[in-house]
């Protein structure tokens, strides 16, 4: 007979709630940007510059989590909040309105140009409607080029109608003057794009950024502290963390699915709402909000010295080599996170699957969370235990390099819903589980919410954006394929490192207010992290 374990159960319930609520908004925050029509560029530099934050953030909030021992609820319950008001913000964003809509960031249109046009007139940028009828052009006549704007809606601004595309007529002016043959019209083509000066300034925008990093960084810290707390109410089970987590998993893929099905069918328009989508999202942090009300955290000893243990922690080697390998693996998983889909969609336009690309979408995320993250978060525990966090990681950065050569090889975006299901489990949910258990088995007494804040910030911190920087610029350059073939060679590269790098640290331990000592010859098992902490132990225990 199976018994539950009443003491976990609202720690369960908080990860199954707090996940479900983000099921719907987290897969979606790009689609929200580019609805008010923020162009793929922008998105990218403000995905590069959240991670950022994200490293400061954590340890942080994870430092005043464990000074203010008897708030940790509270601030908990805070950061839920915070987050999901954030995001409800979203609800506020007023949609794009411009009169010419951009499928990309740069859009190509060949032309025809009815007459020569002229020098652009200083009313056009003066007008209080030129952010929603005008975006730049750069043209070509010729072997000539020649920059310009085209403007819609030409009769509200008195202007002539001297450029057809398709049945469409608009207004072409010139924004610098040159001298061109202008007797041939018929071969011109344009590349639009967005007016930089109207994103920028337009308050919708910093909007929509404010809202994105309080929100994106209410979670990313809510997150660590989730990790910090659960370790707490384990205590010497450190390996039963994954069966709790998992419960995340199971939240946020049926509400991911849930909310693509429910906002699919609430409107039928191309731009969709995403009212129900926050609906959903505001039902289930109301949930969250009241299991974590129900939490008993454990009465901790505090740090004397938070800083000075921490500091003492991570000047050690071993630490110093495993947040090498913990930034690594960020970089990989943000590219995987960030350009997956971008190149699913190359692929799709290449083989004519556009027609179900958003099923395909769908059965990918729910191959991930329900196929591929449920099982390796329920028996990682006994895996790492097994195992041991060096053959853990080594195995994960393996499994990285096959899974991220197959995403470069797929003939079609079918063969990617296989693809996530056996390698997503064994790649993201392995290392995410084999990292925060780390950190929790080597956190001094009093420090584990600082401690996990420091190793997730390097992980999906750092390594994030890092990762978006260095993949944006790949894809840009050489391709989807390319990018992720040259990313597995890198994932390869890492594991052969990590298999190297890692067994060479000298056993160590920490003892409380003692400092790093030589530990015995005998084999030390997997301390809890109220006693002795390991840094280094063989591979069948704690590495």
């Amino acid at each position: 007979m199976v018994r539950l374990n009443r003491h976990l159960l609202p720690i369960k319930a908080h990860f199954f709630f707090f996940m479900a609520a983000m099921g719907p908004i987290l897969p979606q925050l790009a689609v929200i940007g580019k609805q008010i029509g923020v162009p793929p560029d922008v998105m990218g530099y403000i995905m590069a510059v959240l991670p950022i934050l994200y490293v400061l953030a954590k340890p942080l909030v994870g430092f005043l989590a464990d000074y203010f021992t008897s708030l940790r609820k509270f601030i908990f319950i805070t950061l839920i909040l915070i987050m999901t008001l954030a995001f409800a913000g979203f609800y506020f964003l007023p949609g794009n309105e411009h009169a010419i809509q951009l499928e990309d960031n740069k859009d190509t249109w060949n032309v025809t140009l009815l007459e020569r046009p002229t020098d652009c007139s200083p009313t056009i940028e003066s007008s209080p409607s030129f952010c929603q009828v005008a975006h730049r052009a750069d043209c070509n006549l010729g072997e000539s080029g020649f920059s310009a704007l085209i403007v819609a809606h030409g009769d509200n601004l008195n202007l002539s109608k001297n450029l057809l595309h398709g049945n469409e007529s608009y207004h072409l002016c010139l924004t610098q003057p040159r001298t061109l043959d202008w007797s041939n019209t018929s071969s011109t083509s344009c590349q639009l794009q967005h007016v930089s000066s109207c994103i920028y300034g337009d308050s919708k925008f910093w909007l929509f950024v404010c809202l994105l990093f309080i929100g994106t960084i209410g979670f990313n810290v809510t997150n660590s502290i989730s990790d910090a707390c659960c370790f707490d109410l384990l205590g010497e089970k450190q390996d039963k963390y994954g069966a709790q987590r998992v419960w995340g998993t199971i939240g946020f893929g049926a509400t991911a699915m849930l909310g693509g099905i429910v906002v699919n069918w609430w409107t039928s328009d191309a731009v969709k709402s995403l009212t129900p989508a926050l609906v959903i999202m505001c039902v289930f942090s109301l949930l969250d909000l009241f299991s974590v009300s129900k939490l008993k955290l454990p009465k901790l000893g505090g740090s004397e010295s938070i800083w000075k243990d921490v500091w003492q922690l991570v000047r050690q080697p071993p630490i110093l080599v495993f947040l090498f390998f913990a930034t690594m693996a960020g970089i990989i998983d943000s590219f995987i996170i960030y350009f997956m889909f971008w190149h699913l969609e190359q692929v799709a336009e290449a083989t004519g699957y556009m027609h179900e690309i958003k099923l395909i979408e769908g059965l990918v995320v729910a191959a991930e969370c329900l196929a591929g993250e449920v099982p390796f978060f329920f028996y990682s525990g006994k895996i790492i235990k097994k195992l041991g966090y060096v053959h853990c990681m080594s195995m994960c950065f393996f499994f990285y390099a096959v899974r991220l050569s197959l995403i470069a090889w797929i003939p079609n975006p079918w063969y990617l819903v296989g693809v996530e299901l056996f390698f997503q489990g064994i790649t993201y949910a392995l290392c995410y589980t084999c990292i925060v258990a780390y950190a929790s088995a080597v956190a001094p007494p009093g420090t584990s919410a600082t401690v996990q804040g420091l190793m997730a910030g390097m992980d999906d911190g750092l390594g994030f954006s890092i990762g978006s920087l260095v993949g944006g610029y790949m894809f840009n350059r050489i391709g989807g394929r390319e990018s992720f073939k040259y990313f597995a060679i890198a994932a390869i590269c890492t594991c052969v490192a990590h298999i190297v790098v890692r067994p060479t640290s000298r056993k160590r331990q920490f003892l409380p207010n003692q400092g790093y000592q030589q530990p015995a010859e005998q084999d030390v098992k997997l301390p809890p992290p109220q006693e002795l902490q390991e840094i280094q132990l063989d591979n069948k225990t704690v590495d």
